[in-house]
């Protein structure tokens, strides 16, 4: 963990706007991980390595969905269930100029990490159906929910984001346009 807000510190001043969200946005990835690779060794209990890395995991799906999500990228998502039971997926983002000013640095931190864990977990469950160990293959499970549930909640909120700059830029031309248009038969 010194290692990374080293790094995340070092890096600060030349290149990261937010080095202490940066910091707990890879600390809580890395700490499941090593928790999970680390386990084995010093614990005999299936019972504590599951609900420790799981804890760890969840703490990492809050950070990552809740904070830094919404600083180092501008972008938050939800889902909400409505009465009819249906899932309805709710972004926001930061207004386009904004979002122009966010830290190219913070921004590729966030979508490599959230990318990477979710490709180690991925890698842990093929080794944990190698090995047959099903009761790791769960808490890897969980992980790999947990890590994808972010992926395709930012991912979607990225693309929604990108679909609102473009309708703004679209009306913004439009109404630029016709106000030209306006002024020119204004006046003949």
């Amino acid at each position: 963990a010194h290692v990374i807000f080293y790094f995340c510190a070092q890096s600060a001043g030349e290149n990261y706007a937010h080095p202490k969200i940066c910091f707990f946005h890879v600390l809580f990835k890395a700490a499941a991980l090593a928790f999970y690779i680390l386990s084995a060794i010093f614990f005999d209990s299936f019972v504590i390595i599951f609900v420790v890395t799981v804890l760890l995991a969840a703490l990492d799906f809050w950070v990552v969905k809740n904070v830094s999500g919404r600083i180092l990228v501008g972008l938050r998502w939800w889902n909400e269930i409505n009465d009819d039971g249906e899932s309805i997926w709710k972004f926001e983002c930061l207004d386009q100029e904004s979002l122009a000013r966010m830290n190219k640095k913070d921004s590729w931190l966030f979508w490599w990490t959230l990318y990477l864990t979710a490709v180690i977990w991925i890698m842990f469950g093929v080794f944990s159906l190698i090995r047959f160990q099903a009761d790791y293959l769960l808490v890897v499970g969980v992980c790999v929910t947990l890590s994808i549930a972010n992926i395709i909640g930012f991912t979607k909120c990225r693309k929604d984001a990108k679909k609102q700059i473009q309708a703004f830029a679209s009306q913004t031309i439009a109404s630029r346009f016709s106000s030209t248009l306006q002024s020119a038969f204004s006046v003949v």
